[in-house]
């Protein structure tokens, strides 16, 4: 193999490793913190999002907090299949100490997450612990099942 094949398939290695999901994710701000699976179609941001697995990813997109609110207590978050963004939804972030004063029953433990049906059948709740934060996201149930 000439010196000339070895560079080319070594920019070209560094140029696919560099274009990696994960790295296109840094570059863009965003986040892997879980994976649920939605049991019903729900509305996410006003948009339709089916029933399925998703992964769950941290947005680039900024949140303005509202009065009374912490600037890192919302995040944009997306919910991911198949590499694209399907549907995305804001999240209340809280430590461990406020999701034990908020949340009722037990959340889930380190890198976990839980998915509810919630009184009245009106809203599916995503709960994610991400390295000790965690992520409640509200979607409302859609009425064309």
């Amino acid at each position: 193999m000439t010196r000339k094949v070895r560079i080319l398939i070594g920019v070209v290695a560094a140029t696919v490793l560099l274009a990696s999901p994960a790295r296109i994710a840094a570059r863009q701000g965003t986040d892997e913190i879980g994976s649920v699976r939605i049991p019903r179609q729900v509305m996410a941001d006003g948009q339709p999002l089916a029933s399925g697995s998703y992964v769950v990813r941290l947005s680039a997109a900024t949140v303005t907090p509202v009065v009374g609110q912490s600037a890192d207590g919302a995040r944009w978050v997306e919910f991911v299949r198949n590499g694209q963004a399907r549907g995305r939804e804001l999240a209340t972030v809280l430590s461990a100490e406020e999701a034990r004063e908020v949340a009722q029953g037990a959340g889930p433990g380190s890198g976990g997450a839980k998915v509810e049906l919630l009184k009245g059948n009106d809203y599916v709740r995503v709960w994610i612990n991400h390295g000790g934060t965690h992520y409640l996201v509200h979607l409302a149930v859609s009425s064309s099942r």
